[in-house]
C-alpha cells in the first residue's frame, strides 16, 4: 500500500538559512555553502553532531561537492549524497531529508543547496539523443510564446504580464538575500532590452550564486535536543512527478504542475482557498499567471486581473513569491528550491519583517525543473 509523508512520522523545518543570492563572484561554493548551513545550525541551535544525514541540492559546481564543504564542520561519518534535478535540484534534496526523517531513518537531516554560474551540458546530447522540439527552442523563446498565446487567447496586455515583475521587485527590494533589490514601475520593465518576444530583461530570471540550508526535525529530536517547538514548522506534503502525455495541452509544465500540486492538495487534506502564501517558479512572468492558475487559485486568463487587484501581493489573499521570487530572489538553480522552503518556513514563524504576509499558516513551495520534473511541499504553522 502506497504511503504519503503524512502516513509517517511527523517532519517538521526547524532551521532555516541562506547566502545572498548574487553574481558570479570569487566567493568559493564551500563559503557559500556553510554560510547558509551554519546559519540554519544556529536558527535551530544545534550542534553539528546532531545532524544524521545530509543532501546537496546543486547542478553547476561538480561532482562530489558535499565532502569538502561539510567536514569543515567535523567529520561526523554521516551519509552524504547530492542530488541533482535540474531547478529543483534544491527542492529534491529537501525531499530526501523529509524522507529520511519520515521513515525513521534518522532524527535530523539536512538539505542544502549551493551553486555558482559555470558551464553545463545535458546528458542527453552526451548521449547524442535529440528532442526534437524542446531543443531546438530556448527556455525565454518558449516561455515568450507561451505569452503571446495566453495573449491572444486572453486578451491580456504584455503591460498586464509585466506588472508579475512589478510586484516580485518590490516584494524582492526588502529582502536582503535577494539578488536583484530594487523596485521596478511598469515603464522599467517593458523598457527592455528585449529578450525574445515580449518579455524583457526584467521578466526574465538572473542566474548568480547563492545557497540555501534547511534542518528538518523528528518529534523525538524536538523534544531530546531541545529545539523550539513553537519556532517548528510542519511539512503536510511532498509530492514529486514527471511529465506524462497530455494531449491537447500547449505547455506540459502548467499540466505537470495541475496534477502534482493537486496530489499535495489531497495529501495534505486543503484547497487552493487554504494558502496564505506561496513561492512558485517564475523564472519567466508569463509562468506565473499560467502556474497560480493551474494551482487552482483563479480561473483560466484570470490571473493578470487577480495580480492587478492585488489578489498576490503581500496583504493580499494569498501572497506569492513574497521573497522576490526566481525574477527578483534570483535562481541560483541547486539552491533556489531550498530557499523557497526557508522564505515559507520564515513567513509562517512570523519573522518575514516588512514582508510578513498576515496571519500565515499555510504555504506552498513550487518548483518545475528541466525534464520535466515538479516538486511541491505544503508547510503548516502548528500542524
Amino acid at each position: 500500500m502506497k504511503k504519503n509523508l503524512r502516513d509517517m512520522r511527523p517532519v517538521y523545518v526547524v532551521g532555516i538559512g541562506l547566502h545572498r543570492y548574487q553574481r558570479l563572484s570569487e566567493t568559493p561554493y564551500v563559503t557559500l555553502g556553510l554560510t547558509a548551513v551554519r546559519q540554519a545550525l544556529a536558527d535551530a541551535a544545534l550542534e553539528w553532531r546532531s545532524v544524521e544525514s545530509a543532501y546537496t541540492g546543486t547542478v553547476l559546481i561538480g561532482m562530489a561537492a558535499s565532502r569538502p564543504m561539510l567536514r569543515y564542520l567535523g567529520a561526523t561519518g554521516i551519509p552524504m549524497a547530492q542530488v541533482e534535478n535540474a531547478s529543483a535540484s534544491g527542492s529534491t534534496a529537501f525531499r530526501q531529508a523529509c524522507i529520511d526523517v519520515a521513515s525513521g531513518l534518522t532524527d535530523v537531516s539536512l538539505a542544502v543547496g549551493v551553486d555558482k554560474p559555470g558551464p553545463f551540458a545535458m546528458a542527453p546530447g552526451k548521449a547524442r539523443m535529440r528532442d526534437l522540439a524542446g531543443s531546438r527552442l530556448v527556455p525565454f523563446t518558449h516561455f515568450a510564446l507561451l505569452a503571446q498565446e495566453y495573449m491572444t487567447r486572453y486578451g491580456v496586455s504584455a503591460q498586464q504580464i509585466g506588472m508579475v515583475a512589478v510586484k516580485n521587485n518590490r516584494n524582492g527590494a526588502n529582502n536582503p538575500y535577494a539578488q536583484r533589490q530594487k523596485a521596478r514601475t511598469l515603464e522599467e520593465v517593458m523598457a527592455g532590452p528585449a529578450i525574445s518576444g515580449s518579455l524583457t530583461r526584467l521578466q526574465c530570471c538572473p542566474i548568480g550564486e547563492g545557497a540555501a540550508a534547511v534542518i528538518v526535525a523528528s518529534d523525538d529530536a524536538i523534544a531530546q535536543l531541545g529545539i523550539d517547538r513553537n519556532r517548528a514548522v510542519r511539512v503536510i506534503a511532498s509530492v514529486t512527478k514527471t511529465e506524462q502525455i497530455y494531449r491537447g495541452a500547449k505547455n506540459f509544465d502548467a499540466e505537470l504542475t495541475r496534477e502534482t500540486v493537486e496530489q499535495a492538495y489531497r495529501e495534505a487534506g486543503i484547497g487552493p482557498g487554504d494558502l496564505d502564501l506561496m513561492e512558485l517558479h517564475d523564472a519567466f512572468t508569463i509562468e506565473e499567471l499560467l502556474y497560480v492558475e493551474a494551482m487552482g487559485l483563479c480561473a483560466p486568463g484570470k490571473a493578470a486581473g487577480a495580480i492587478a487587484a492585488g489578489e498576490f501581493d503581500i496583504g493580499g489573499r494569498c501572497a506569492v513569491s513574497a521573497s522576490g521570487g526566481l525574477l527578483a530572489m534570483g535562481h541560483p538553480i541547486g539552491p533556489t528550491g531550498a530557499g523557497q522552503i526557508a522564505e515559507i518556513t520564515r513567513q509562517l514563524r512570523g519573522e518575514a519583517g516588512v514582508r510578513q504576509q498576515p496571519n500565515a499558516k499555510t504555504g506552498l513551495a513550487h518548483m518545475v525543473g528541466v525534464g520535466a520534473v515538479c516538486v511541491a511541499h505544503i508547510l503548516r504553522k502548528g500542524a
